[in-house]
């Protein structure tokens, strides 16, 4: 997918989840062996799986991929980060080593865990065993005072994450989870919520990882400057060129690969939720595919997933990233799909229902 026609066409493959199914699914909701609604979101995710597979009950997704994109950022040029660009890469040598907390946590859900190079602007040490090398450029520009990225930069990196999630999908996965890495890679987040939510800078900027009061304010006069630049009419291609980042461009390719090929994709922080909205603004039919793993404690977050109708799992304070929210919610989606399959009903039970 390197041309406008092929992302027109992958956008164009995305149909809505079935309302059919989704309503076979409430009424089997509700003659299993409990109270209705007594399991709460857990009965909520089990009928959004049967709408997605079109089939009720739904299967088990019991193999789940952590697809992890990777990508710097020209904008920490402008101060708002105390950390080094450098420590991308590093992260990206311990996510290929299984040391970091997405590898930790994606093993306690059985999870595997798919780790993409899309953007990142130095060497990666070591080996890095199993990194999918798919660099499109070595970070973006400074969004501080110029585009981020080309459009065709930014159209070859939703299509790495396209890629990314049909070869996880013909390799068996049957749920996937968004991972990222990249310093600095808030600011764009916040950019981009600001931009296709209406929100104000100051509203969608967070603390990233622990700044201090000026540099928040430095990261909102950068943001602001930033939108500044956008047309009115920017397209959510142009908006995501203009203030985004490779690895959010990438994630913002694989929600839409997921929605394409009807599997659910189950959405970390802020900086997969801030993918999601582009998505959702490209094709807004991906929606019904996506599940809030957690709500971060990064603002936008919040606001990101209120704009696209998402309720999280998960509220654990978290503001990690590279998917371990995500990781976290997996077995409770698994959950939510065997209950429907596994549990028995009122009459097949010969349990007594609630009087009228």
């Amino acid at each position: 997918m390197t041309t406008t026609e092929s992302l027109a066409d992958l956008i164009a493959s995305i149909v809505p989840v079935d309302d059919a199914s989704a309503q076979e699914a409430r009424e089997l909701q509700d003659r299993l062996t409990k109270p209705a609604g007594s399991l709460g979101q857990i009965e909520s995710i089990g009928i959004q799986l049967a709408a997605i597979a079109r089939a009720c009950p739904p299967p088990v997704p019991e193999r789940a991929t952590v697809c992890v994109f990777a990508g710097d950022h020209g904008v920490t040029r402008a101060g708002v980060t105390p950390w080094p660009s450098e420590v991308t890469a590093q992260m990206v040598a311990n996510f290929c080593a299984g040391g970091a907390a997405i590898n930790v946590l994606a093993r306690h859900a059985g999870a595997a865990v798919t780790v993409v190079d899309v953007g990142v602007a130095t060497p990666i040490p070591g080996d890095a065993a199993g990194l999918v090398r798919r660099n499109v450029a070595p970070g973006t520009a400074n969004l501080a005072v110029e585009a981020a990225m080309t459009i065709e930069q930014a159209r070859a990196a939703i299509a790495v994450g396209a890629d990314v999630a049909r070869e996880a999908i013909l390799a068996g996965a049957m749920l996937l989870a968004t991972g990222d890495m990249g310093i600095g890679n808030t600011t764009p987040s916040a950019a981009l919520l600001a931009a296709l939510t209406g929100t104000s800078p100051g509203e969608v900027t967070g603390r990233g990882t622990g700044i201090d009061d000026a540099t928040w304010r430095r990261k909102v006069e950068v943001i602001t400057g930033a939108l500044a630049r956008l047309a009115p009419e920017a397209t959510p291609l142009a908006v995501l060129a203009e203030v985004g980042g490779l690895e959010i461009a990438a994630l913002a390719g694989l929600v839409l690969g997921a929605a394409s090929a009807r599997v659910p994709v189950v959405i970390d922080g802020v900086i997969a939720v801030a993918a999601a909205t582009v998505a959702a603004a490209m094709a807004p039919a991906v929606t019904g595919y996506l599940i809030g793993g957690h709500r971060s404690s990064e603002p936008g977050a919040t606001v990101g997933l209120a704009h696209l109708g998402v309720t999280p799992l998960l509220d654990l304070g978290l503001r990690l990233g590279e998917g371990s929210g995500a990781a976290l919610a997996i077995p409770l989606v698994q959950a939510a799909a065997r209950i429907m399959a596994e549990m028995a009903t009122f009459e097949s039970a010969g349990v007594s229902e609630r009087e009228a």
